[in-house]
This record gives C-alpha cells, sequence and structure tokens, in this order.
C-alpha cells in the first residue's frame, strides 16, 4: 500500500464561484481542480468542506493539506471576511479550526493573480499596443468580472511585493459629453458611481440601461452576457455602443493606474469578461484611451498592455504565494 502523499491547498473565491485546488510537489501543475457556485452553496465553509471530502476520496492525499492559501474578493486585514459581491463570510479561526495544523494564509484574489504575472509568457496574454516591457519595473493589474479588481506588483530584491487594495471602488471620472451623462443617471440611481459599477459584469448591464434611456431606445437585453454577445455578433447597435464604451472606459483607467505607479512592466487585465469578447476589444478605442493623457500620451505609448488569458490565475498565484513564503 502507498503512503499518502502531502499537499498544499490552494483557493480562489470570487463574487460568483469558488475553486479549489490541490497543489501538490510531486506534480508540475495543479491537481484536482473544482468548482463551486455562491448561490448553491450556504457558505464558504459549506463548500470548502466539500471539497476536503472530495480530496479525501481521491485516497491518494493525507486528509488535511500542510498549508492553504485562500486568495479572496474583498479587503483582506480584518478578522472576519466578508465579500463585497456575495453574502458569503467566513473567519481565520473558522479556518483553523477546519484545517488543524495546518499553515493558513489569507490574500486578496488579485494578490494571487499578480502574483501569476512574472511566470507568464507570451501565449499567455494579448498585447494591445506598446511595446517591450521593462524589467524589474513595476506592473498594474485590473480585472472586471462580478466586480473590479486592481493590485500593482513590484520587484523587491529578486522578489516581488503585491500592493493590494480596493482600487475598484475609484471614483468614475467621465471624459467626455457621453460619459458625463452615464454618470449624471447612475448617479440618480447609486449614492456614488465607483468605477465598479461600469467596469463589471453589472456595469455592462449598467452602462447599456443608462445608454437606452439617453438614446430613447427600449432596451430589449437582459444581462451582460446577452449585451455582450449581440454586441460581439452587431446584432443590436445600443448593445455596439455600451461595450464600446466599456472598452472605453477600461482603457482610461488602465491608464490611470500605469500613471499612478509608473506601470513600465505593463498593465495587465485579468477577469472573466474581457477575454469572451478579444477581437472587439483589440477593434475597440481601448488603446487610444490608454494613451489619452494629454502631455503624458508620449509616456503611456511604449507600456504594453495585455489581457491575460491564463486559466485559473487565482489558483496558480495562490500556489505562487505559498511557494515564495517558503522560498
Amino acid at each position: 500500500m502507498s503512503l499518502k502523499k502531502h499537499w498544499n491547498l490552494v483557493a480562489d473565491i470570487g463574487g460568483t464561484n469558488a475553486r479549489f485546488a490541490v497543489d501538490d510537489d510531486s506534480s508540475p501543475g495543479l491537481e484536482h481542480i473544482q468548482l463551486f457556485s455562491v448561490s448553491q452553496h450556504p457558505s464558504f465553509l459549506d463548500a470548502l468542506k466539500h471539497f476536503l471530502q472530495r480530496v479525501a476520496a481521491q485516497d491518494q492525499w493525507l486528509p488535511l493539506p500542510d498549508q492553504a492559501c485562500f486568495a479572496v474578493a474583498g479587503p483582506v486585514d480584518q478578522s472576519e471576511y466578508r465579500f463585497t459581491n456575495s453574502n458569503w463570510h467566513f473567519s481565520k479561526r473558522a479556518l483553523q479550526i477546519e484545517l488543524p495544523g495546518s499553515q493558513i494564509e489569507v490574500i486578496n484574489d488579485f494578490t494571487a493573480i499578480a502574483m501569476t504575472i512574472p511566470t507568464l509568457h507570451h501565449e499567455h496574454w494579448l498585447q494591445i499596443g506598446g511595446g517591450e516591457a521593462q524589467v524589474n519595473a513595476p506592473i498594474s493589474l485590473l480585472g472586471p468580472g462580478t466586480g473590479l479588481g486592481v493590485s500593482t506588483l513590484l520587484p523587491c530584491a529578486e522578489r516581488w511585493k503585491v500592493i493590494d487594495g480596493e482600487g475598484g471602488h475609484i471614483d468614475f471620472a467621465p471624459v467626455n459629453a457621453v460619459q458625463i451623462e452615464l454618470l449624471k443617471i447612475l448617479s440618480q440611481q447609486f449614492e456614488r458611481v465607483s468605477v465598479e459599477r461600469l467596469l463589471s459584469g453589472a456595469g455592462i448591464e449598467n452602462i447599456y440601461l443608462a445608454l437606452s434611456q439617453m438614446r430613447g431606445q427600449p432596451a430589449d437585453l437582459h444581462g451582460a452576457p446577452a449585451i455582450t454577445d449581440a454586441a460581439v455578433h452587431h446584432r443590436d447597435t445600443l448593445a455596439c455602443e455600451s461595450l464600446q464604451i466599456f472598452c472605453d472606459i477600461l482603457g482610461a483607467t488602465a491608464g490611470n493606474l500605469a500613471l499612478m505607479v509608473g506601470a513600465r512592466g505593463g498593465v495587465y487585465i485579468a477577469g472573466g469578461i474581457v477575454p469572451r469578447f478579444l477581437d472587439f476589444v483589440s477593434a475597440s478605442g481601448i488603446r487610444d484611451r490608454f494613451e489619452a493623457k494629454g502631455r503624458f500620451r508620449q509616456y503611456l505609448s511604449s507600456i504594453p498592455l495585455r489581457v491575460m488569458l491564463n486559466e485559473q490565475p487565482g489558483l496558480h498565484g495562490a500556489a505562487q504565494w505559498l511557494r515564495q513564503a517558503s522560498s
């Protein structure tokens, strides 16, 4: 009978789905990747228990991991972890009860995604303009999904330091008449209009509904997937304009991040939305809006803007976090 193997648990918990995987040093990649829908589980701990039961059923790993890294969509500097875009919550104490003897790390989900960037190769991204990334320079990351994640990656003595925060909740800054009108309409709906109100799945629908009001046209489509699909296939002019505005705001926000941190190492777009319409975003005005910063257009012109294409970046980043912490 073979001995059961040691392993690490990595998890990427967003507002819509939670992903878990086994990080086993004897294998080059992650194993036993499992996805759990937030809507189908009453709590995060319920999903965690289901995952541990499935790992135990494999009968090749020890019942509990040596280490665990949980990448969560929300602030992590608190005793109780609450998710910005779901009703799940848990405490580190609760994790310790479920995983006795395991070393536990809780990090921001975009900290995890940022940790994957130094390991990426050309096939892992689509570049939209700019030149080569400068080596040992800051890198910015943003990603529209259920919400809008933002983080910054800094080189630090042959290691990487991630500055996480809640950049998705900065104020939306309109740059033309249409966007100003969008802000006016959305201000009637929300107490404050953060950029996440436009750069997210719900944000696409917010843009579409506001635009229908501005244009006096019926809003026949419901939900970001339907709006995006209609835009990509040119079936609905309102959807096309909405997705173009989404891309414009995404480009402008990415350019703002590059200016704020001097991201000459590149700006990366992650998240589950943009990879679904790569041809559309490539042909959009995203690059022009990225560079349209007046006197600093030349500064931004050489900075690469890249859409991440690698699968499960949050899980791989959580594993990378554990490796760097152990080195």
